[in-house]
């Protein structure tokens, strides 16, 4: 059974107490990280002050980066199947003469 942990996380002026497995600490204190310096640039590039249009804002960058690694997968997925069907049309065809 895995180890419980009690961490604080801030994430743009406010605390969040969790209690994780001791294995998600690092990613949890990643993610944090990743949100506080997106929060900057977005503060810094766009002059926006209310809080949860950035958190919105960072939730839309999080989410559109994590459906282009499956779009960008399942396309590279097609393109390994295709050299995969013909390598073994290849093989198939060695095979048979």
């Amino acid at each position: 059974m895995s180890e419980k942990l009690k961490i604080k996380l801030s994430i743009a002026n406010r605390v969040y107490p969790l209690t994780i497995d001791a294995s998600q600490e690092e990613g949890l204190r990643k993610a944090a990280k990743n949100i506080e310096a997106m929060i900057k640039q977005f503060e810094q590039s766009y002059s926006v002050r209310d809080k949860q249009d950035v958190l919105a804002m960072c939730a839309l960058q999080f989410a559109s980066q994590v459906e282009q690694k499956t779009i960008d997968k399942e396309n590279v997925n097609e393109h390994v199947e295709e050299k995969l069907n013909a390598l073994n049309s290849l093989l198939n065809s060695y095979l048979i003469s």
